[in-house]
């Protein structure tokens, strides 16, 4: 059954250290209309320890998410019993965080008499890109952010098929650490890109990680150590130094991130459309390499502005009015008493590789 109305949906992300609330309105005819989109950073609160604190993250989210919810709401013009549903984050993500938000969330839906959505995470980075541009189904999805590198076929709402993943780090956490160690501060992708700036790219010679590999997985471990070894070894840097190896390991990143995209596109004759999403997508480099492979192929890329790349309640809100754009289709939005009862999720993949037994499964069960 093909959706008759509009859907105005507010959504909540707590899945890290972003305190999020957003209002979107999907219409019949399935254009999305951003009414507010609210986000409270917490790098301040994280900076002396290096990186996230997940208690720290938690109590934020527990300080800041009521008004953060409300300031959502009222800058969209709109009033909680104008709302269709409720969606929120229920994981993958830092469990103390997820926990308030989705907890926040049953409690609206219930105030209010409200549908309840829980959404994956990696969902809403997945149909973030059709908020602001035609992005038809099916399209190859790049997602690359703090906690996860992936590329998934996404063929519609709901259906989903992983085609790689990182078997250690996630890109966003290298280039987390390549701040670090840099003593760029945070955060770290926009410090290290802007670092980067008058900085050579061939000046450090970095591994190009899996290049005899098959298949398209990816890993960013050896690269973070290649970078620690070379910061290591500059006993007195100058800024040009870091400039150098800030290019250096952006270049290194982006080169690995495209060559691994360019397997997955070979298996993929159907689609035509590169969508990347997530915290790393909103850098420069990144997507000026893709931009080159994409036209390669003749391949079309889209992106959501870097302001949905990163955490946001819009993508949950979205995500969660796909869903019910969909809700004729079983499973696609759960009953109440299923989404009532839904537990915070550290884990959860949003698609599972065929092979089980593949790189980066672990004793937990495959990576989110």
């Amino acid at each position: 059954m093909a959706q008759t109305k509009d859907l105005l949906v507010l959504g909540i992300e707590t899945s890290c250290d972003d305190t999020a609330a957003a209002v979107v309105r999907r219409r019949a005819n399935g254009a999305c209309q951003i009414l507010s989109n609210e986000v409270w950073a917490q790098h301040d609160d994280h900076a002396a320890f290096g990186g996230v604190v997940p208690e720290i993250a938690a109590r934020s989210h527990v300080e800041r998410i009521d008004g953060t919810i409300e300031r959502a709401v009222a800058k969209a013009g709109v009033s909680f019993a104008d709302l269709d549903a409720v969606a929120a984050t229920a994981g993958p993500g830092l469990v103390g965080g997820v926990m308030v938000g989705l907890t926040t969330a049953k409690a609206i839906a219930l105030a209010h008499d409200l549908i309840l959505v829980p959404v994956n995470h990696l969902e809403g980075h997945a149909l973030s890109a059709r908020m602001t541009e035609p992005a038809a189904f099916p399209y190859l999805l790049l997602l690359i952010s703090g906690g996860h590198t992936q590329l998934i076929l996404v063929s519609g709402v709901g259906k989903y098929q992983r085609l790689g993943t990182t078997i250690d780090d996630a890109a966003g956490e290298c280039f987390d650490k390549t701040a670090k160690l840099l003593g760029l501060g945070a955060p770290g992708g926009p410090r290290v890109e802007s670092a980067a700036v008058g900085g050579r790219p061939d000046r450090f010679d970095l591994p190009r990680p899996l290049l005899k590999h098959d298949g398209c997985d990816f890993s960013f471990s050896g690269m973070k150590t290649a970078v620690r070894e070379a910061a290591q070894s500059l006993e007195h840097p100058t800024g040009q130094d870091v400039a150098d190896l800030a290019a250096s390991f952006q270049f290194a990143a982006a080169r690995h991130l495209a060559q691994r995209t360019e397997k997955a596109m070979a298996l993929m004759p159907d689609a035509r459309q590169l969508v990347v999403a997530g915290g790393v997508a909103a850098n420069c480099a990144v997507k000026k390499m893709l931009q080159q492979l994409c036209a390669a192929y003749s391949w079309e890329l889209l992106a959501p502005p870097p302001k949905y790349c990163t955490d946001n309640g819009a993508m949950i809100a979205w995500a969660g009015a796909e869903r019910l754009a969909e809700s004729a289709t079983e499973g696609m939005v759960m009953d109440r008493a299923e989404a009532m009862a839904m537990a915070p999720r550290a884990r959860w993949p949003l698609a599972d590789p065929d092979d089980g037994g593949r790189l980066g499964s672990g004793r937990k069960g495959p990576k989110a």
